[in-house]
């Protein structure tokens, strides 16, 4: 019987291991091949070494990319954290089973949406000239602000936007732990005098450090492979303020034709992604709570 039981689970899961398989661990074992090779699709694969990884340090382009690709990471998950812990938190103390709903269905369709018509329709709404955000800021006699157009301003635009369109996945994930927190927990909280504010940063953050450990995770990943928002709001720029490396990757693969080189930066890339996400788990045995 277990042996059948067994079979049956795999038999179940076996769809969408396949798929992973086919379409997640074979491009990326073939990329990270790749990178070891200088193909320009016209000319058969040429084994090169070391040689595309060598060329990454000295190419000062790339090493700004990958500068640009953590500094724009860490503002996006800094704000989508925040953002979405404030709002978990706001909306769990509403008492209607009605108002929670209807907060997570809002908060949660900019994810649904494509994140390249988001990025068009953003596009047009931080326009320096024709843009709404700037007509509304002349119409109270403040300047146009260039969102777009200057260095910091696109910085910020693109973390903003970015975030504002994940935090509705870290907001669903922490409305459920804080409604799941043990009520005996907080009424012992309760009869010793904690206020709101201390029990939140006392007793319900360390309660749901699990929760906010994957959620930082995750966005980290999806943060540090950011290509849409950047590329269709400003093509890495002002200059290249916004250019991050899966910008660079997409230039050198499928303008320059150097898919050798390209997949070396995305190798770089996976490495940084990897390294980052196991000091994570390294800095989460210090503070993450597990009950």
């Amino acid at each position: 019987m277990a042996r059948r039981e067994a079979g049956f689970g795999f038999l179940i899961i076996s769809p969408a291991v396949l798929f992973v398989a086919v379409f997640t661990l074979a491009p990326m074992i073939a990329s990270v091949a790749l990178s070891f090779f200088s193909w320009d699709v016209i000319t058969p694969p040429r084994f090169v070494g070391l040689d595309n990884f060598e060329r990454i340090v000295r190419d000062d382009a790339v090493v700004s990319s990958f500068g640009t690709t953590l500094l724009l990471a860490f503002g996006i998950v800094v704000v989508q954290l925040v953002v979405g812990l404030g709002l978990a938190v706001l909306v769990n103390q509403r008492r209607r089973p009605a108002a929670k709903t209807f907060f997570r269905t809002t908060f949660y369709l900019p994810l649904l949406a494509s994140t390249a018509a988001v990025s068009i329709f953003m596009g047009y709404m931080f326009d320096m000239k024709f843009g709404v955000i700037n007509y509304y800021l002349n119409a109270v006699g403040l300047p146009s602000v260039p969102w777009l157009t200057s260095t910091w301003g696109a910085i910020v635009t693109i973390i903003l936007i970015a975030a504002w369109q994940q935090v509705g996945f870290t907001f669903v994930m922490f409305v459920a732990a804080l409604t799941s927190l043990p009520t005996d927990v907080l009424e012992a909280a309760a009869m010793d005098g904690a206020g709101p504010v201390r029990t939140l940063f006392g007793v319900k953050i360390p309660l749901i450090s699990p929760t906010i450990l994957f959620a930082t995770v995750v966005a980290m990943i999806n943060a540090l492979q950011l290509f849409d928002q950047p590329f269709i709001m400003t093509k890495g720029g002002p200059g290249t303020a916004t250019t991050t490396a899966t910008i660079v990757m997409y230039q050198t693969g499928f303008q320059n034709l150097q898919f050798g080189y390209a997949s070396a930066i995305a190798s770089v890339l996976l490495v940084i992604i990897l390294a980052i996400t196991g000091l994570q788990f390294l800095a989460a045995r210090k503070w993450a709570f597990y009950r």
